[in-house]
């Protein structure tokens, strides 16, 4: 009775090689084994067939009824397994119609999204970026499932598991930015200041909400918030043209001030920089068109960084 456990790849390969050859001496030569060693596998092979699978005639060996029915069986799992142990095809960004998924905040979305999507257009043209939020429920099962390629973020937010991939990208710190005009808050300002001027609040940027208000309640602190608007759109608008005060991440806030009447004001809150990660699920890590992908994003972080 043929058992599972006693037939491995290479009994399959000596079979085929057996069959090709009908000589137990050439098949041997062709898996670089003795020839001793071949007629112990055919031997097992008989064993596990209960058949003689190959006889001596007087024209040499020839194959029973048997093995003849084993060939082409043998072969399609023998081709199977090639397959799967050959390296997957080299990624060709200028033939791919290749769709990834990416989920980044706001700040994501500003600062870094803008320069990935230029830059796949120039080296893959048909290859698709979808971009969603990574608000929009479980991230780690978006990632495990396969919904999302990549998620972009501050790590301190994102809040993934040790077991997901990640790499670094760069980091950024809080500054605030106001009104510049003349006689309107100070270009720096002591925390107990801080505290006391009204400020607009972006419900989604995740270094205002989140990160800055999760480290003022760790100190006791609460800071006056006058008004809160959902995105960045609106808000270096509404701040240069009022006396409110914005917490921003600084590369955001150097962009603000390069197209709006703002300026820059420091605030000595202690808060550490915080790391902006690129992060995937292991299942992705060895996949030619994931590693491009994730190539493209370092690339872009790293002109992010030169260009501060």
């Amino acid at each position: 009775m043929l058992n599972l456990r006693h037939l491995d790849f290479t009994m399959l390969l000596a079979f085929d090689l057996l069959m090709r050859e009908l000589n137990v001496s050439r098949a041997a030569k062709r898996m670089f084994v003795t020839q001793s060693a071949m007629s112990q596998i055919l031997q097992r092979l008989r064993q596990q067939f209960d058949d003689p699978l190959l006889v001596k005639t007087a024209t040499g060996m020839q194959p029973t009824e048997r093995a003849l029915s084993l060939v082409e069986p043998v072969r399609l799992i023998l081709r199977d397994v090639s397959r799967l142990l050959e390296t997957s095809a080299p990624f060709d960004p200028g033939a791919s119609h290749e769709r990834f998924a990416v989920a980044g905040s706001d700040y994501i979305e500003f600062l870094v999204l803008p320069r990935l999507i230029e830059r796949v257009r120039r080296e893959a043209p048909h290859v698709e970026i979808h971009v969603s939020r990574t608000d929009a429920g479980n991230l780690e099962a978006r990632l495990e499932s396969g919904e999302l390629d990549l998620a972009l973020g501050f790590d301190a937010v994102l809040r993934l598991s040790a077991t997901t991939r990640r790499a670094r990208l760069f980091q950024d710190t809080v500054v605030c930015v106001a009104s510049a005009s003349p006689g309107g808050i100070e270009d720096s300002l002591s925390v107990e200041d801080y505290l006391k001027t009204s400020q607009l609040l972006i419900s989604s940027c995740d270094m205002n909400a989140v990160l800055v208000e999760r480290w003022l309640s760790k100190q006791g602190m609460e800071r006056r918030v006058a008004a809160v608007v959902p995105n960045f759109l609106s808000a270096p608008f509404t701040v240069a043209s009022t006396d409110l005060l914005l917490s921003l991440p600084r590369r955001i806030a150097a962009a603000c001030v390069a197209f709006s009447p703002l300026k820059i004001v420091e605030v000595p809150l202690g808060l550490p920089p915080y790391e902006v990660v690129m992060a995937w699920h292991p299942v992705k890590e060895k996949g030619p068109a994931h590693q491009w992908l994730r190539e493209q994003v370092l690339q872009v972080s790293r002109e992010i960084d030169s260009a501060a």
